[in-house]
């Protein structure tokens, strides 16, 4: 799957930004299914919301505000849902709505170094609008794509992250194969190992 590099640069800030929420805000059914995320909200305040916007190269910021960050926990939520739906119809309601709220102006720029790509949000934005335009759009282009089965969560039992599986096959099962994966994968080789000894 060809994806261009302005569309990955915003699926990793809406997975990152997805991860951020702590486990009580993760969609009922994840929570059902045993999935779980952080305990902490990874946007606990204004101070943590900069370092989002800086971790991620958010251009245009300003000056942030609880405003900013209860919209920014807001499109976190709605982005959280669009993971959470197996029906690309009602994703794609989803992403459609969320896009339209945030007043969508497509502009082709070419800034910081990076050739040219296009960017969803209105200038002078809100850091709520701007996620939700470009990450929106982001979503969409993978929906478009008939791979909406690539928007993940982690199938770790303690662990629930989103993902966006890239993979050739779509195999992907895990947020990061290093961590859980690899974790996983040990406990099944000990438990292997303690039958066949027992």
């Amino acid at each position: 799957m060809l994806i261009p590099h302005d569309t990955r640069i915003a699926l990793d800030t809406v997975v990152d930004l997805v991860n951020t929420a702590p486990e009580s805000e993760l969609p009922r059914d994840d929570l059902r299914d045993g999935l779980a995320g952080g305990s902490e909200d990874g946007l606990a305040d204004v101070a943590a919301l900069y370092a989002f916007a800086e971790r991620h190269l958010i251009s245009g910021v300003g000056t942030l505000g609880e405003k900013d960050l209860t919209a920014v926990r807001d499109v976190r939520a709605r982005f959280a849902e669009i993971f959470a739906t197996p029906d690309p119809r009602a994703a794609a309601d989803l992403v459609n709505r969320l896009v339209a709220a945030a007043g969508t102006t497509p502009q082709l720029t070419d800034h910081d170094g990076y050739d040219w790509h296009v960017h969803y949000f209105a200038p002078d934005a809100s850091i709520a609008d701007h996620l939700a335009a470009d990450c929106g759009m982001a979503l969409a282009f993978i929906i478009v794509a008939g791979e909406q089965e690539r928007l993940r969560r982690c199938e770790a039992p303690d662990c629930g992250h989103a993902f966006v599986d890239l993979s050739r096959n779509r195999s992907r099962r895990y947020c990061s194969s290093r961590t859980c994966g690899n974790r996983l994968h040990v406990a099944a080789y000990r438990a292997r190992r303690k039958e066949a000894a027992g």
